[in-house]
């Protein structure tokens, strides 16, 4: 199976969302989502390795949480005309230069 591009991400997720009337979610809304979707990592990975998960609170699956998360993001993106592919590329360009020497190599 080949890899799952930025840009193929977008298109999917933009296909997926135009099939509907209502098309994207305000700009507002979509951050609520993000905070909701964000909130629900929390609570997988508080319960992973948290000192106290709730009694009979199942796990959650974290794959599920961040793929949730990351469908509303590209959403976001998406609505606001942001390519992905490019935005990544500049933040790995920058996190290169800025943080080159920020940590210790094996």
């Amino acid at each position: 199976m080949e890899p799952l591009t930025f840009k193929e991400a977008q298109r999917q997720v933009d296909a997926w969302i135009s099939q509907f009337k209502e098309g994207y979610f305000p700009p507002l809304l979509m951050l609520a989502r993000l905070t909701e979707e964000l909130g629900e990592v929390a609570r997988v990975l508080a319960h992973r390795h948290g000192k106290k998960p709730k009694p009979g609170e199942a796990e959650g699956d974290l794959a599920e949480e961040l793929a949730d998360l990351l469908f509303v993001l590209i959403s976001l993106a998406n609505r606001e005309g942001i390519d992905l592919e490019e935005a990544f590329r500049k933040a790995m360009e920058k996190y290169a230069k800025r943080d080159a020497t920020r940590w210790s190599r094996p």
